[in-house]
């Protein structure tokens, strides 16, 4: 009996001192996975991120050889700009989409339902979700005719937003309405006013429709048909819209 209990007694201990030891073990491998499973996502995401870098730029030289210098120039300037903005815009309507299907992230929701200035997950959906980029690049080259306009050039005013708060950063236009100065703002660089356009549409009681058929469709041809309150030209500006789309092959983009 001795003999047994000894040995019972050599199990157990080697067991307890064993124990520490496997946990450990097992931490380690637990922790160099998840090193590798991040290092893994990092991979994954920065490989997509080249991706879409090298398909941008084929969509570039396929593009940009076909055009005048001045719409070279156009792109080159507008386009990064708009893939940035756009890319994080589709980035919150999804993580908003995802929150209201899972039922969770409600202090981003409340913070975009702020921003956004709505208070149902419906119109904080319609609100946020961001319209073709091919309708902003028509919208662009339009109200600042190709990026060589004053309003551009002097304020980085790509889409002829107007002023109407005297503590913002604005220029005056050369013309008045009814002897009433007309103000448009002006911007730090490109990218905030893309931001801007997006969020003025995406708030604009003059968008409803638009918005509405934007949770719809993606098609740009659809789309700029509610756009008729953008501009004073009504039918002719939504035309207007539709051809240089067609003509620059903007849907490209999209």
């Amino acid at each position: 009996m001795r003999g047994i209990e000894q040995i019972v007694i050599i199990v157990l201990f080697v067991g307890v001192i064993a124990l520490p030891f496997s946990r450990i073990i097992e931490f380690t491998h637990s922790k160099q996975s998840a090193e590798e499973q991040k290092l893994t996502q990092q991979e994954i995401a920065q490989q997509q991120r080249n991706e879409e870098a090298a398909q941008l730029q084929q969509l570039i030289d396929l593009i940009l050889k076909e055009y005048s210098p001045k719409k070279m120039e156009f792109m080159r300037i507008v386009l990064p700009a708009l893939y940035k903005v756009h890319t994080k815009l589709e980035s919150d309507y999804k993580r908003v989409k995802n929150a209201i299907v899972n039922d969770n992230d409600y202090e981003f929701i409340k913070m975009m339902k702020k921003e956004y200035r709505v208070s149902s997950n419906d119109d904080l959906l319609k609100a946020i979700k961001p319209h073709p980029k091919s309708i902003a690049l028509a919208q662009a080259a339009i109200e600042s005719a190709w990026a060589t306009s004053r309003f551009y050039r002097e304020a980085n005013n790509l889409f002829g937003v107007w002023s109407f708060d005297k503590n913002e950063p604005r220029i005056a236009a050369s013309q008045s309405r009814e002897g009433q100065t007309i103000w448009l703002r002006k911007y730090k660089d490109i990218a905030e006013s893309i931001e801007d356009y997006y969020k003025t549409i995406s708030t604009g009681f003059a968008y409803e429709r638009f918005k509405e058929a934007n949770l719809i469709t993606d098609n740009p041809y659809e789309l700029i048909k509610y756009l008729d309150r953008y501009s004073e030209k009504g039918q002719e500006y939504i035309d207007l819209l539709e051809n240089i789309i067609k003509q620059n092959r903007f849907t490209l983009f999209d």
